[in-house]
Parts: C-alpha cells; structure tokens; sequence
C-alpha cells in the first residue's frame, strides 16, 4: 500500500505541476505534507533546502527522498519513475500536436496564462514556511535569514547554493 501511495503522490505533483520543478514544490507538499502526513511543513521546507543546494532537477531529488524515507529503495525507484513518467507521457503524447501549432495564438496564450498560476503557488508556499518559521523560532531570526537572503540574492547576486548554505550554517549555530 504504501508503494502505491507513493506513487500516486509523486505523479499526481508531478502532473498537475505544470512548468517545471518550482510549479510541483507546492503540490508535492500538499501530498506529503497535508493528504499523507509523512513530513511536517518544517521537514518539508528543510527538504527543497536541501534539495535546492544540490544539482539536478528539484522535483527528482525530492521524490527520491520521499520514496526512500518512506518505502527504502524500492520505495526510491517507484518514486524518481513516479516524478518522470508524466512528462514523459506527456511529451510523448502532445509533442507532435505542439510542434503543429506552435505558432497559433491559442498555444502562446496559453503558456501566458499558466505563470499566473505558478506564481501564486509558490507564493502560498513562501507564506507557509514564513508561518511555520515565524511559529518556530520566532520572527526577529525568521525577519534576519529572510532579509540577508534577499540581499545576498538580489543586491550582490550571490548563488542560491551559497545562501541557502550559509542559511544551514546560521541555523545550526544559532537555533541548534
């Protein structure tokens, strides 16, 4: 059973997550987080954490780690098939009917319309884990890891691999 629960995690993220990675983040942790209850929204943020320092696709490096915690190794590779077999089906089914109307307004329009969508989903995400972090450890830390981020991000363009790094390190010697 809980093969096929994660299964039907990953691939209901991973297909319903159009535009990448980022876009099934926060249905993933719908699955996990809220239907199944295996990850708190905290274990779950300190996931994409460390899953956004890593190289490679996150939505991969993320169904890997669910399907292991939860399954072993079998669990993994149910996972990682789960995660990829969408957009392979996908591809495979929609490339040639894409490649014919590339060019019409009904399909640019269309991917117009879906970074709305994105947006607001990772949104909602970025306010759950301010909530959960604001909860945790208050928000005098959450306001200074927010705000040093940003700056590093936008202002000195530093890697995202670098802050969220350096945000592992703050963590560990000053809230552990």
């Amino acid at each position: 059973m809980i093969y096929w629960q994660i299964f039907l995690a990953n691939f209901m993220a991973n297909l319903l997550g159009y535009g990448g990675g980022p876009a099934t983040i926060p249905l993933l942790e719908h699955e996990v987080v809220d239907r199944y209850h295996w990850f708190s929204v905290h274990e779950f943020s300190e996931m994409v954490a460390l899953g956004n320092a890593l190289p490679g696709p996150i939505a991969t490096k993320l169904a890997g780690y669910i399907g292991y915690s939860q399954g072993g190794v079998i669990g993994a590779i149910i996972a990682l098939f789960a995660s990829v077999a969408p957009s392979l089906i996908l591809i495979i089914a929609l490339l040639g009917i894409l490649m014919k109307f590339k060019d019409t307004a009904k399909v640019k329009n269309m991917t117009k319309l879906v970074r709305p969508a994105i947006a607001v989903l990772l949104g909602v995400m970025t306010i759950d884990f301010f909530t959960t972090s604001y909860k945790g450890v208050g928000i005098v830390q959450t306001a200074i890891i927010g705000i040093v981020s940003l700056l590093l991000l936008e202002k000195w363009k530093v890697s995202p691999v670098y802050v969220i790094c350096g945000a592992l390190v703050y963590g560990a010697i000053f809230l552990g």
